[in-house]
């Protein structure tokens, strides 16, 4: 039976392990996930509230979603969104549907909180399942070079993007200018 719950200060150490434990064989990783996750806690753009964990019925920490704040902004505006990453699956608990339970409370969090869309780098053939699109679609790009396909978001509520187009300004702890 696996619980999903707000994380912990407690589950951090838990957290930083599976982090990097779910990203060690993954080919498109820096391998520094685990790192990111301590310096957005750290950050302006954390949310408490969408920080999950899943935890199994022996209080072990078997996955972790990170939502945080980000920005889309063009030359007359800048809207608020959330970021999507990372996502974070124990090995021996990967495809259990362990992801989806996060993704999906995460986003029921997210619309009670007021955030009107996810915007995420992830895996063409996962990510749509949970109605992800591409960016391009909204006329939002990002800051660097990425293959359109993986650049997606959704929107929370209907029209969440409705006349919101423009660049992705992630916070400075993700270390993109």
């Amino acid at each position: 039976m696996i619980t999903i719950r707000k994380e912990e200060e407690k589950d951090y150490g838990q957290v930083f392990q599976l982090t990097e434990e779910a990203f060690r064989d993954m080919e498109h990783s820096d391998h520094q996930e685990q790192f990111l996750v301590e310096n957005l806690r750290k950050s302006e753009a954390f949310i408490p509230e969408l920080s999950l964990v899943a935890e199994d019925e022996n209080g072990r920490i078997a996955g972790h979603i990170l939502f945080t704040k980000i920005k889309i902004i063009n030359d007359s505006a800048s809207f608020e969104s959330l970021a999507l990453a990372p996502v974070s699956v124990k090995p021996e608990f990967q495809n259990q549907g362990l992801g989806r339970k996060l993704i999906t409370e995460g986003h029921r969090i997210a619309r009670e909180l007021g955030y009107q869309s996810v915007i995420l780098i992830g895996h063409e053939k996962y990510y749509p399942r949970f109605g992800y699109e591409k960016t391009s679609n909204f006329g939002i790009s990002f800051p660097f070079e990425i293959p359109e396909e993986n650049g997606m978001v959704l929107e929370l509520v209907k029209d969440g993007l409705k006349n919101k187009k423009g660049m992705v300004k992630y916070p400075k702890e993700f270390g993109i200018d």
